[in-house]
């Protein structure tokens, strides 16, 4: 494994997923300003390392919530949708002004599960974000739930940011993918029902045993994503090639951490499959 962390180092192109609840003070749901300008410095920091990075940032729908007073998740899909629309914009309004504190660059690439299930736009979007990268801009992806929100009735939808984060990473080549969660990694069990859940540091087949590990275990108020979606990101991530790590978002820090090289989290090894059917996970 000492291996496997230490070949992190050397990863050149990152994607990044950040949860609703590590941008959310926990007591108010409203935005953690202080952590988002970490994130944002940790991310021009890697850039100007001369890595490509790019955010996966949920946040839209709990950002529009707040906007208009809603004491908790929105039920009906309109309300979700009018949310998305409000929070989208202030969140990214947020991401500006912090970026250009540091003089960079951040750009919104909002997708649908048709740019994936679809060939050309699949390969429309990989241009978008080469071109982004060759500009020093950092993406910042999310799902377009003004519009995709409809459509969870019909399972049409990425379902979560965890699996989005995965289909970004195979689309453009990534080689690391991290996942900011609630929780410090992957458990045996769900370790918020059982403390003699054991953690486990490094998975180097994602086999039947590992994915009964996972769990609907959110536990935020704000997030949507559990542990068995995030397994399924790692089937995506690894199959196209790229490492993936969880580790706790509360410290961003951990960021640092992962791409240092340390035993932070739980880290997933890369098993490529040769024409990977993206598509198959998706449906």
């Amino acid at each position: 494994m000492e291996n496997l962390r230490e070949a992190i180092k050397g990863k050149k192109r990152i994607v990044i997923k950040i949860g609703s609840s590590s941008l959310m003070h926990e007591n108010t749901d409203r935005l953690n300003l202080l952590k988002i300008e970490k994130l944002v410095r940790t991310l021009v920091d890697i850039k100007n390392s001369g890595r490509d990075v790019v955010l996966v940032s949920s946040g839209a729908i709990a950002v529009g919530r707040n906007a208009i007073g809603l004491d908790c998740k929105p039920s009906e899909l309109p309300v979700k949708q009018a949310c998305a629309a409000i929070g989208q914009a202030r969140l990214m309004m947020v991401y500006q002004k912090i970026f250009a504190e540091y003089n960079s660059l951040a750009a919104q690439v909002l997708m649908t599960k048709n740019t994936v299930l679809n060939k050309t736009n699949r390969l429309n979007a990989r241009n978008t974000f080469d071109e982004l990268l060759k500009l020093h801009a950092i993406p910042i992806v999310n799902e377009n739930d003004t519009i995709s929100t409809y459509e969870i009735e019909q399972l049409n939808t990425f379902g979560d940011n965890d699996r989005l984060s995965a289909i970004v990473s195979a689309i453009i080549g990534a080689d690391l993918l991290i996942l900011l969660s609630d929780i410090d990694g992957l458990y045996t069990d769900d370790p918020n029902s059982n403390p003699d859940a054991k953690f486990i540091e490094c998975v180097d087949t994602l086999d039947d045993t590992t994915l009964d590990m996972g769990k609907d275990s959110s536990k935020s108020s704000v997030g949507t994503g559990g542990m068995a979606a995030k397994l399924v990101a790692a089937k995506i991530a690894t199959y196209s090639g790229a490492d993936m790590v969880i580790t706790n978002g509360n410290d961003i820090e951990n960021i640092n951490r992962v791409l240092k090289g340390e035993s932070v989290g739980t880290i997933f090894k890369s098993n490529k499959i040769e024409n990977f059917n993206l598509n198959s996970l998706i449906d």
